[in-house]
């Protein structure tokens, strides 16, 4: 079968599930945080996910985003919405409303194995073994991915559940805002939905098994993990996320390689790139990952470290 027929099909069959998956390839990022984030402490902060960072002449409201939403976590509260209203720039990490479905088949060839290459060639015969048992349980047969990348293969099982359970990316906060930016604000991408399908491509053929293991381990916890993270999210509890992330790293060691391409370098770029609206005037209001917010290597540590006031709305 030529690439292209399959592809096709794939996306034919991940359509029939959900079609926002297409929309949204940076979707792809949220898999390996939606299971880090498997528990959270104590809830009763009562703030939001929102921060105001300010330097002498520009305020940046930073909130932190679930990608993946069920439609009924909406409205938000109003403190979130009044800081979007007094902003005239949006800034998201990619700008999935400005994504076409030919540029994502695009950028979704590199997640193709070329020539006689298959999936079969890049796992152990134990995980090859497990995820054709479970592609066999959601009614995709283990041929239909047999070209695909073991990163594609995890994110597709997660949105197809997440889908079941009523997630879905066009209610995700970032689409949210987007939404309500359009043609009334000025929107800026911190990354681009290309340059993070990149990073999944690059990982290492380990880093993807060990990616696609984990999704498998923890897929059936899916539905707790997620009410719990937006019971939390709602809550503002960034304590809580960044010591559940820490201790997933130090029970899952190999996470750590991931988590450094995947979260801490971005973090790094993302922060600089936030520090230049900082020292241009105005007001921004930016939305990334949650996760990427929290932690010492945070973005919030980051620009506190570099003399800016960070604030707790």
């Amino acid at each position: 079968m030529e690439i292209n027929d399959r592809l096709d099909k794939l996306i034919v069959k991940i359509k029939k599930s959900k079609e926002a998956f297409i929309l949204a390839p940076f979707f792809i990022l949220s898999a390996l945080l939606l299971f880090a984030v498997s528990s959270f402490g104590d809830q009763s902060q009562h703030k939001s996910f929102l921060w105001k960072v300010q330097s002498k002449t520009t305020t940046v409201y930073l909130l932190g985003s679930i990608h993946v939403l069920r439609k009924d976590f909406y409205p938000l509260a109003a403190r979130i919405e009044n800081a979007f209203d007094e902003s005239k720039t949006l800034v998201v990490e990619a700008n999935i409303n400005n994504v076409d479905i030919g540029a994502t088949l695009s950028m979704l060839q590199g997640s193709l194995y070329q020539g006689d290459d298959t999936i079969e060639n890049h796992l152990s015969k134990d995980t090859f073994d497990l995820v054709s048992s479970r592609l066999k349980e959601l009614g995709m047969p283990m041929e239909l991915f047999l070209k695909n990348k073991p990163w594609f293969v995890a994110v597709t099982i997660t949105a197809l559940e997440l889908g079941k359970l009523g997630f879905d990316p066009g209610y995700g906060i970032d689409k949210h805002f987007l939404d309500e930016a359009d043609g009334k604000k000025k929107i800026l991408e911190l990354e681009s939905a290309k340059y993070q399908m990149d990073l999944l491509n690059n990982l290492s053929d380990e880093d993807q098994e060990l990616f696609l293991v984990y999704t498998m381990k923890e897929l059936d916890m899916l539905r707790q993990e997620m009410d719990t993270m937006t019971d939390a999210w709602k809550s503002g509890d960034a304590k809580a996320m960044d010591s559940i992330i820490s201790g997933q790293l130090r029970d899952e060691p190999g996470l750590s390689r991931i988590y450094g391409r995947l979260i801490y370098e971005r973090n790094r770029n993302m922060a600089s790139k936030i520090e230049d609206y900082l020292k241009s005037g105005g007001k921004y209001f930016v939305v990334v990952g949650a996760a990427h917010l929290v932690g010492e290597r945070g973005i919030l540590e980051r620009l506190k470290a570099r003399g800016y006031s960070v604030e707790q709305m």
